[in-house]
């Protein structure tokens, strides 16, 4: 099962936020490391997370035309 962390950017959906997921990728030819930043929406049940929260997300089935994602509980993070 995949896992990323980031930070909730949007809650304005009822059970969905929008994560975004920062990664650092290095060039081929120049050897520079760059940020790229991808937007996940999540699932949320309860709405419980708010805008700024870091938060670990983890694939799922689609719940939706969008949903892919479904955010970890503060409890079960801590097992």
């Amino acid at each position: 099962m995949r896992t990323k962390t980031g930070i909730v950017t949007s809650t304005k959906m009822k059970d969905t936020v929008v994560v975004t997921v920062h990664a650092y990728k290095r060039h081929p030819k120049y050897k520079k490391r760059y940020r790229v930043s991808k937007k996940h929406h999540a699932h949320d049940a309860g709405n419980k997370l708010k805008e700024g929260d870091k938060v670990t997300i983890y694939e799922s089935r689609p719940l939706s035309k969008l949903k892919r994602w479904t955010t970890v509980n503060p409890e079960e993070a801590t097992k």
